[in-house]
C-alpha cells in the first residue's frame, strides 16, 4: 500500500460524521443506534499551498494514480493514522510556477 507523505498547510479541517440509524414513531418519539462496526469515519479537508510545479505534480500524480478507488496510508495532523481515499481535488495557479492543491481525504475501513 502506498503512503501519502506530503505535508498540508495549517488550517486543515477534520470532520467526523457518526453513522447512525434513526427510527421515528408516530408520536414524535425517536430511537437512534450506531450502525456498523466503524461508526465514526473521519474526513479531512486539506490544502497544499504555494507549491512549486514539481511538488504540485507529484501530489496530483499520487492522487490520479489511485483514482479515488485505491486506498493509501496517511497520518493526519491529529496523529491517528489510517487508510484513506481522495475522490476529488482541485488545483489552482497562485503565480507563475506556483500552485495550490485542495483535497478532501475520506477514511475507509478495509482488510
Amino acid at each position: 500500500m502506498s503512503t501519502f507523505t506530503f505535508c498540508p498547510a495549517y488550517g486543515a479541517v477534520q470532520t467526523v460524521e457518526p453513522k447512525v440509524r434513526t427510527i421515528s414513531f408516530g408520536d414524535g418519539y425517536q430511537q437512534r443506534a450506531r450502525f456498523g462496526i466503524n461508526t465514526q469515519p473521519r474526513s479531512w479537508s486539506l490544502t497544499f499551498r504555494h507549491k512549486k510545479e514539481t511538488e504540485a505534480d507529484q501530489i496530483e500524480d499520487f492522487l490520479i494514480a489511485r483514482a479515488g478507488v485505491e486506498s493509501f496510508d496517511w497520518t493526519p495532523p491529529s496523529g491517528a493514522s489510517g487508510k484513506w481515499i481522495c475522490r476529488s481535488w482541485s488545483r489552482s495557479i497562485d503565480s507563475v510556477g506556483i500552485y495550490t492543491i485542495s483535497t478532501n481525504f475520506e477514511e475507509v475501513f478495509e482488510a
